[in-house]
């Protein structure tokens, strides 16, 4: 089991492609890869989760897996427009935390 910050995970990234003259791919290229493993990982989803079983012909993908690959373009993304995950992140939960934090029903609210 990993415990790689974002941070390790954007160095091992960079590290990986910097290892190919060819590089990042461009940022629409990119996002064209994150949308097509975001419709896998929904695949998968629905397979598991929703109305349409496998045929039995399909080859054996998990959920995990696909997240993974989602995760790895993502940081792909984000370090070919030098973006700061970590950062990223930090700002978003920051803002939830603010803007919505009376948005929806906390748990221990809901014993009162």
């Amino acid at each position: 089991m990993s415990n790689k910050t974002i941070k390790e995970m954007q160095n091992e990234v960079d590290q990986y492609i910097s290892q190919f003259k060819e590089g990042y791919f461009s940022p629409l290229a990119m996002l064209a890869r994150m949308t097509e493993e975001l419709g896998e990982l929904a695949r998968e989803v629905n397979h598991y989760h929703g109305e349409k079983p496998k045929k039995t012909s399909e080859e054996e993908r998990t959920i995990e897996e696909e997240m993974g690959d989602l995760l790895f373009v993502l940081t792909c993304f984000a370090n070919s427009m030098d973006i700061d995950l970590d950062e990223a992140f930090t700002r978003v939960m920051t803002k939830f935390n603010t803007r919505d934090k009376d948005r929806w029903t906390k748990i221990e609210e809901e014993s009162d």
